[in-house]
């Protein structure tokens, strides 16, 4: 596969990966054992706006991985 046709893909990837992570951030920052404390939420933002880092790294580096040099 050509670089241009993963950095797409890969775009693509990271898109639907924030948004999905986004979306479940917000539906778990509602639950009620969440909301009632602000120690928890204060961890959890934390987490949340950090964690989606650790599933775009493979993402990134299979972006990033070269073409293997053709065998002549």
């Amino acid at each position: 596969m050509r670089i241009r046709t993963r950095k797409f893909l890969g775009t693509i990837f990271l898109l639907a990966l924030v948004v999905i992570w986004s979306l479940l951030g917000m539906a778990v920052a509602q639950m009620p054992w969440l909301a009632a404390s602000g120690f928890r939420q204060a961890i959890f933002y934390v987490v949340a706006g950090l964690g989606w880092v650790l599933p775009a790294m493979p993402i990134v580096s299979w972006m990033s991985k070269r073409n293997p040099e053709p065998l002549t």
